[in-house]
C-alpha cells in the first residue's frame, strides 16, 4: 500500500513529469497542424503515416535521453570493432544531424522534447527514484506518446 501511494504522489515529488505531460500535449496539438489540411483534401492514409513518424520520432527523443551512458558505451564498442565501422557510424551521424540541421522545426522539437524529458530524468533522480533504464525508458515513453496523444484529440475535438 506504501508502494503505491508512494507512486500516487510522485507527480508531486517530481514536478518535471507534470511539465513533461503538458509538453507532450503541446507537441501532439502541433503534430497534429499537418494532419488538419491532409484530412481536408482527402489524404488520410499520408495524415497516419505522418502521425506514426512523429511518434517513432517521440520514442527515438525519449530512448537517447534516458539510456545515453548505455547507447554510447554500445556505439563506442561498435566504433572500437573496427576502422571501417568507426567510419560508418561517423558518416551516419554526421548525415543524420546533418539532415536534422536543415529541417530546423523538427531540431526545434527534438530539443524541447529532449530537454523536458532530461529534466524529468533529473528530477526523479533528485527524489531518488532509479528505476532501471530500459523501465524508466519505457515509463517515459508511455507518458509521452499519451500525452501527443491527447493533444491530437483535443486539436481535432474528440
Amino acid at each position: 500500500m506504501k508502494a503505491i501511494w508512494r507512486l500516487l504522489l510522485l507527480p508531486v515529488r517530481a514536478p518535471m513529469l507534470l511539465v513533461l505531460a503538458v509538453v507532450s500535449v503541446y507537441e501532439g496539438l502541433h503534430w497534429s497542424q499537418p494532419l488538419e489540411g491532409a484530412a481536408s483534401s482527402g489524404m488520410g492514409q499520408l495524415s497516419s503515416l505522418f502521425w506514426s513518424i512523429d511518434f517513432l520520432h517521440a520514442l527515438l527523443v525519449v530512448l537517447v535521453c534516458t539510456m545515453p551512458d548505455l547507447l554510447l558505451q554500445w556505439i563506442s564498442s561498435l566504433m572500437a570493432a573496427s576502422r571501417v565501422m568507426s567510419l560508418v557510424v561517423s558518416l551516419l551521424s554526421v548525415t543524420v544531424v546533418a539532415l536534422y540541421m536543415l529541417h530546423l522545426a523538427v531540431l526545434a522539437n527534438v530539443l524541447i522534447l529532449g530537454s523536458t524529458v532530461l529534466l524529468a530524468r533529473l528530477d526523479l533522480a533528485r527524489v531518488r527514484v532509479a528505476p532501471p533504464p530500459l523501465l524508466l525508458a519505457g515509463a517515459l515513453g508511455v507518458l509521452v506518446l499519451a500525452g501527443a496523444a491527447l493533444g491530437r484529440r483535443l486539436a481535432s475535438g474528440f
